[in-house]
């Protein structure tokens, strides 16, 4: 193969071959390709709008790596299957699923055009995006397409995306936070000094003020107002040429027309001497459209921050079993098929099974059930669920995105992400509605500058800041946070501005059982003898039995007793009983399986909610029952919903006496138990089909999807963090 002398490859500077004719059109015009792979590689670079690669550099590259601009080698990163693992989810086919961060997201214009412009793209299935969070869920076939094309189609139109991150989404959120008190500070600093010139000149215009005076003042104000404009306001700016670049109208459009008209017809009648100046009502609207976006960005954090504590009620690490003995491990590096160990008081990191060891887990936060699990050799173990007494080997089965947790998140961001129908009909009129609004001011200047020329500016710039939609949300969070700020003395705090218009339409009324109706901590409330020994000696042997165990029954057991009995503690059996020593003889405290062992033809009906026995080898002493306490005010409460015309429902993870048993205590009709995180989610979601308004209370992270899915949502106070 022979090369021309005279030709050589745009994109790494060898000799072409005189038999090529391959060839990419680079900044309008043809460019020579030495082989296949420069081809590739610069077709990539045009695709991704990346010409600058080749208009910066001074030299042709020596080394392969320089041969790619680093924002596509960044980019295609994301592509590697190992790195994926952290945060894709492999689903059916070659179907995968991902969670990321939007940079960039100011309103919800910004929303919609995303997901219209990730949906066009030929192999995405789905894209949704949470305003709330900035987090997107996105689906892509990647047979089809890259995820580095989707990320470098969400940087074309001026955003950029990356996979979540907790920890770097907290510094975005920092930074962010800073930029917005720093604009904020200079937008109140310049409205205060412009306000003040402004009385000047106004009470000048009766008082005589002389003209370089009131010419000084106006020169003032336009140096005040100038930064105001050109650094607080701009993020206005920045989002109205990124919607007209698009072909869209948002918001941001007609706000950016009012200030910067307005700013601009202010200076130009300051240079003149010859108009009116309107520098204060320009730093006065850019103030108060900051505080408001101020307002709801510090109200996005929190939900973020709270939304990241799924992430964080896992460990860090892991002990894992090796030869060499047990090896704490980050929990990053474990795969399928480790044994690890978890100990008493530690959180399971991923979903298991155990192969050794008998314990109690706490599921509660999970599951919604009351009271610790047992769990021994070949029962499944959820990743998050806090081992309660002895130390037991898991072998590891789902790790990362396959977990319940995981499962969880994402039925929290799904749930999150899903627009109501208003959200959904607002952002199809937002268009229309600037589109309209820009005619009238058209109009408006048509008509004043027929009949007035000298008015009409002044007459339109009116017209786009009073018909501004923004303007007007600026007096709706000063009536709600006069409601919120009474709401907040009584104990209730209001974290979303459309909760209590939404509650005061709710049809139903949807209720967890476990730390909701009920305490979420057990309480003896009957002791049902087999023998002639008195209650308080039973209640006395009971308490001496439990002493050294931190389980919920033990301390209900505990409760109230003064003078506990002296036992000596032989065995504690994790999930099961307490074995113990007292005069001689042997007593046992348990479940009915635990006494039967000694006592084989021994049966009993239990009530509802939790029973244990206390026996000796000779006899069955007593039965203690115990229950999860109703909140005192849980009957009331009901009591007024129902004359409100409100429809209680109880939904619970937890069994079916125990949920039976609080149902008819409050008289609710429709009840559910042993729900799963997305069953509750699917019931909600079945009533509001049937045009239900929806509104959801409860405490733990099993009740995050369905609190996110509801029309609007109470967490209560002492539940879990990430349900508040």
């Amino acid at each position: 193969m022979t090369t021309d002398p005279e030709q050589s490859c745009y994109h790494c500077g060898l000799p072409v071959p005189e038999d090529s004719d391959l060839s990419v059109t680079i900044l309008g015009e043809a460019r020579p390709m030495c082989c296949a792979g420069c081809e590739a590689v610069a077709r990539a670079i045009v695709e991704n709008h990346l010409e600058s690669f080749y208009q910066h550099r001074t030299a042709n590259p020596t080394r392969p790596e320089e041969l790619v601009p680093e924002a596509l080698r960044e980019l295609s990163l994301y592509d590697d299957d190992k790195l994926q693992q952290s945060f894709v989810r492999q689903m059916a086919d070659d179907r995968r699923e991902a969670a990321l961060i939007l940079e960039g997201i100011t309103c919800a214009a910004c929303v919609w055009l995303n997901e219209r412009h990730v949906q066009a793209l030929d192999g995405v299935i789905s894209f949704q995006v949470n305003y709330s969070t900035h987090r997107a869920q996105l689906v892509w076939d990647n047979s089809r397409i890259r995820l580095s094309a989707v990320l470098q189609a969400i940087s074309e139109i001026g955003y950029h995306a990356h996979p979540f991150d907790p920890g770097r989404q907290e510094a975005l959120h920092k930074k962010e936070r800073r930029q917005a008190i720093r604009r904020l500070g200079v937008a109140g600093v310049g409205m205060m000094q412009v306000m003040m010139m402004a009385v000047g000149l106004y009470l000048g215009e009766s008082q005589g003020m002389s003209p370089g005076i009131r010419s000084l003042l106006r020169w003032a104000s336009l140096v005040v107002a100038t930064p105001v404009v050109f650094y607080a306001a701009q993020p206005f700016f920045r989002s109205a040429w990124r919607d007209l670049r698009f072909r869209q109208l948002g918001m941001d459009v007609p706000v950016s027309l009012a200030i910067g008209g307005a700013y601009l017809a202010s200076a130009w009648a300051t240079v003149r001497g010859v108009g009116e100046v309107y520098f204060d009502s320009v730093t006065m609207f850019t103030f108060f459209l900051l505080l408001g976006r101020f307002l709801e960005l510090s109200a996005r954090h929190r939900a973020g921050r709270v939304g990241d504590e799924l992430v964080r009620m896992l460990p860090a690490t892991a002990h894992l079993k090796t030869p060499e003995g047990l090896q704490p491990t980050p929990v990053t590096e474990l795969r399928v098929g480790d044994e690890i160990v978890i100990k008493p008081g530690e959180t399971a990191p991923a979903d298991g099974t155990v192969v050794e060891g008998r314990t109690s887990m706490d599921e509660s936060l999970l599951s919604g059930e009351s009271l610790p699990v047992a769990k021994g050799a070949g029962d499944f173990i959820i990743g998050g669920a806090i081992n309660r007494d002895s130390p037991i080997t898991v072998r590891l089965d789902k790790l990362g995105q396959e977990t319940v947790l995981a499962g969880i998140s994402r039925l929290l961001e799904r749930a999150q992400g899903e627009k109501p129908q208003i959200a959904q009909l607002a952002n199809r009129v937002a268009g229309w509605f600037v589109a309209g609004l820009l005619a009238v001011a058209l109009a408006v200047f048509g008509y004043w500058h027929l009949h007035r020329p000298d008015d009409a500016l002044w007459i339109t710039l009116s017209v786009l800041v009073v018909t501004c939609p923004c303007a007007l949300s600026l007096a709706t969070p000063v009536a709600m946070t006069a409601t919120v700020g009474v709401l907040t003395r009584m104990g209730v705090l209001t974290t979303r501005g459309h909760a209590l218009e939404t509650l005061a339409r709710a049809t139903d009324m949807v209720f967890d059982k476990t730390g909701t109706l009920t305490r979420g901590r057990l309480s003896l409330v009957g002791v049902t003898p087999y023998s002639d020994l008195p209650e308080e000696e039973i209640r006395a042997l009971a308490a001496g039995l439990e002493q050294y165990s931190e389980h919920p029954i033990a301390a209900a057991l505990q409760k109230g007793v003064d003078a506990p009995a002296s036992v000596e503690v032989i065995e504690s059996v994790p999930g099961t009983g307490v074995l113990g020593r007292r005069q001689g003889d042997l007593l046992r405290i348990g479940s009915l399986a635990y006494i039967r062992e000694w006592h084989p033809d021994f049966d009993d009906q239990a009530p509802p909610g939790a029973s244990v026995y206390l026996a000796t080898q000779q006899t069955v002493l007593a039965r203690l029952e115990l229950q999860d306490e109703l909140r005192p005010e849980a009957r009331e409460a009901l009591e007024t919903l129902n004359g409100l015309g409100v429809e209680p429902r109880l939904l619970s993870g937890d069994n079916e006496p125990a949920v039976a048993q609080v149902a008819e205590a409050l008289g609710i009709r429709d009840y559910r138990a042993r729900q799963l995180p997305e069953d509750k989610l699917d019931y909600v979601r079945q009533l509001q089909r049937q045009g239900r308004i929806v509104a959801m209370v409860g405490d733990g992270v099993n009740d995050a999807p369905v609190l996110a899915g509801a029309d609007v949502s109470i967490a209560m106070g002492g539940g879990a963090q990430l349900a508040q």
